[in-house]
């Protein structure tokens, strides 16, 4: 029975310690993929910040396109107010 024991025990013990070396190398990253992935990780948030760029820039010309718009609007409605008070004057 002791015997019995023993052996078993020690089957278990080698199981386990195949399973472990196995599952070790097989189901790590290597230090390559890590460093890849750090790479990775860096270059979108340097996207994510130039892509963040790019939208308040567009957004502050946009603003910038319709302040100028609303002042050729003006001058518009300027001009043609002159133009009607020119017709006024007696000739």
């Amino acid at each position: 029975m002791k015997v019995l024991k023993i052996v078993r025990n020690t089957v278990a013990i080698a199981t386990f310690v195949v399973i472990a070396a196995v599952m070790t190398g097989c189901g790590g990253l290597s230090e390559a993929q890590i460093a890849e992935l750090n790479n990775l990780k860096t270059e979108v948030r340097s996207l994510e910040t130039e892509a963040n760029s790019l939208r308040d820039e567009r957004t502050r010309l946009e603003k910038e396109l319709a302040d100028k718009n609303a002042k050729l609007e003006q001058c518009e409605k300027d001009k043609e107010q002159t133009r009607v008070n020119l017709g006024k004057l007696p000739k």
